[in-house]
């Protein structure tokens, strides 16, 4: 189960101010009218959790299930899954410093394994990796356009603070994220190629949410996502996210 809105939302910041060909525009700029684009500077700062529910479609398990996911600035995740042919609830969640989760083999939760670990990491990332990305190491490049589907799209590449990087498409008529694409493992610890789309954005709270997600691996898609329920600032405890 991957991607979490703040995954699939992810914006960028960057170093260098030069305009590059073709666009016109400097990354800043281009920063600028995203931020702008998902309800301004002042909002996304003032969201200091987030609390998303809706369906997920598991695809290549060919069943739906209920999820909930809770994000809290600035790194922590969780992810509910209820499958209730099986009367359970399966857990992903990152305190800020630990992974955890319902492992599917063992049905205990225990904690993740360190190449898991760094990926569930990655995910948790929330508002302040773009609006202060300096805290966090995070540096961003604007890379030539790119075409999909016919379309141009700005392309952003983040670079996380251990290397990591999730490369961005940013759509140039609404300044909103379009799709993103990064390395990330599966559960034997291969390196597989994932893709997110977002779409449906909505405006809640002040803030442009998408409401639909596909997940692909490999090529395969893997996961669908309809939000049907968006909460901001539920003072999370930070207990929802530690291990029990």
């Amino acid at each position: 189960m991957k991607k979490t809105v703040a995954w699939a939302l992810a914006a960028a910041t960057l170093m260098t101010f030069a305009a590059l060909p073709g666009y016109g525009q400097t990354v800043q700029s281009v920063l600028d009218k995203m931020i702008d684009a998902m309800g301004g500077r002042k909002a996304l700062e003032a969201a200091r959790d987030t609390t998303i529910t809706g369906t997920a479609e598991l695809v290549q398990m060919g069943m739906s299930a209920p999820i909930t996911m809770y994000q809290k600035e600035p790194n922590k995740l969780r992810i509910d899954v209820e499958i209730t042919a099986m009367g359970m609830t399966f857990i992903q969640a990152y305190d800020g410093q630990k992974a955890w989760w319902t492992n599917p083999q063992t049905m205990a939760t225990e904690e993740m394994p360190d190449f898991m670990t760094k990926a569930f990491s990655h995910q948790s990332l929330g508002n302040d990796s773009f609006l202060n990305p300096q805290k966090l190491g995070i540096t961003f490049a604007l890379k030539p356009k790119a075409t999909i589907d016919g379309k141009d799209y700005i392309v952003l590449e983040q670079t996380l603070a251990d290397g990591h990087k999730i490369t961005m498409f940013i759509d140039p008529a609404t300044y909103l994220p379009y799709k993103s694409v990064t390395k990330s493992v599966d559960m034997t610890g291969g390196e597989v190629d994932s893709e997110a789309y977002v779409s449906d954005y909505r405006k809640v709270g002040g803030l442009m949410v998408a409401h639909s997600l596909r997940n692909l691996e490999n090529g395969a898609e893997n996961m669908r996502m309809t939000i049907t329920g968006v909460t901001f600032n539920a003072n999370l405890d930070d207990a929802l996210f530690i291990m029990k």
